[in-house]
């Protein structure tokens, strides 16, 4: 089971976007996942047409995680019955993207100071889980006790970055922060790599960005490019999965999606990448 955290220490990039994107392919591919909303204002939960019924938010669970039973209280997204009810789809095939659902309440965690023990919270409860292959973490955005939880279990970090001046700023001082925690809490973990996100291939400010983070970050930075698409907001207001909304520009998203997808799931180097700094 790949456990993925999406991060960004700078908000307003699109990292709960990309963590839609990304769970709209993983249904699209037949790969069970589940999606931790793990950032207190819950967007990727509302973003995955969750009914929550009687289950408990991720923020209780932590509280107790010891004895919380995560996959009794995880629901299925929305997006699974429109899945099923899709031309050519086998009605044998049972597509499974779970949601272990964001609430306010995890904000108590969300502090500088978080310990140890706290930091094994989230793995203490992913450790119960079985029948995914893919476990994606929508992570707050700052450096604060929640994405440092998610950090200590995961495998791997994937960052998401705009081409834009902050934002490249930002995505260095991410992987510095990754760097530390890693030396003194989680040996194991690597960057999955930097998704450039809400690219406009017609911007000159975007492409000098670009040229800039594949120098900085090397082969860190990962292929495809998410390209900014007009219509994205209404397939996220709609809370739709991409790969099921009609148009060629859902198409083209859809597609960039299940390529970034492949390479963050794939075997081989990518998964064994060692840990390293970005170029200064």
């Amino acid at each position: 089971m790949q456990v993925v955290s999406i991060s960004s220490l700078k908000g307003g990039v699109g990292k709960t976007s990309v963590t839609l994107g990304l769970a709209s392919a993983a249904l699209a591919a037949g790969i069970p996942t589940l999606v931790v909303d793990l950032d207190p204002h819950a967007d990727a939960t509302t973003g995955l047409a969750v009914s929550p019924g009687n289950n408990l938010g991720i923020g209780d669970m932590l509280r107790s995680a010891r004895r919380a039973d995560l996959a009794a209280n995880v629901v299925p997204s929305g997006w699974v019955e429109t899945a099923r009810k899709q031309p050519g789809n086998d009605p044998k095939r049972r597509p499974v993207l779970d949601v272990a659902m964001g609430s306010a309440y995890s904000g108590i965690y969300d502090r500088p100071d978080l310990g140890k023990r706290d930091l094994r919270r989230l793995s203490t409860l992913l450790g119960k889980v079985t029948g995914y292959g893919l476990v994606l973490i929508d992570c707050p955005p700052s450096l604060n006790g929640l994405t440092r939880m998610a950090w200590s279990a995961s495998n791997r970090v994937l960052l998401v970055a705009e081409p834009g001046l902050f934002s490249v700023a930002g995505t260095e001082r991410t992987m510095r922060a990754l760097d530390l925690f890693r030396q003194e809490f989680a040996p194991n973990l690597a960057p999955a790599g930097i998704v450039a996100n809400r690219v406009r291939p017609t911007s000159n400010e975007h492409t000098f960005r670009l040229a800039e983070m594949k120098q900085m970050f090397g082969d860190l930075l990962m292929e495809p490019n998410i390209a900014e698409h007009a219509n994205w907001q209404q397939i996220q207001g709609a809370a739709h999965s991409v790969h099921h909304w009609p148009g060629d520009s859902a198409k083209q998203a859809a597609g960039s999606f299940d390529a970034l997808l492949k390479n963050l799931v794939q075997t081989g180097s990518m998964r064994n990448r060692v840990m390293r700094r970005p170029a200064g």
